[in-house]
């Protein structure tokens, strides 16, 4: 592998999404990512910074889950999830 400076940087770590909350438990939302429809729609339904998300259940073969937030449930599909980042309650990701 040749490295060359500037392009070849490797991620300190990878971001930890909403799609991951089944393993967390809970988070604190840190941004979401994007400018698209879909990311409007996510921060319009209350997905804002400092933000804690539940995870409540998900659907078999890594299907939609089922998040709440504010006071009420919220079901998204991982390729949504994935666009919200979040924290862990201890404020590392």
């Amino acid at each position: 592998m040749v490295l060359i400076p500037g392009l070849n940087k490797l991620p300190s770590s990878t971001p930890t999404t909403l799609a991951d909350l089944p393993r967390l438990g809970m988070g604190r939302v840190i941004k979401v990512v994007g400018d698209g429809p879909a990311s409007e729609r996510l921060r319009e339904l209350g997905f804002a910074q400092g933000t804690e998300v539940h995870f409540c259940r998900q659907a078999p073969f890594a299907g939609p889950i089922v998040v709440a937030l504010r006071g009420y449930q919220l079901c998204l599909r991982l390729g949504e999830a994935r666009l919200v980042l979040v924290e862990k309650p201890g404020g590392t990701v």
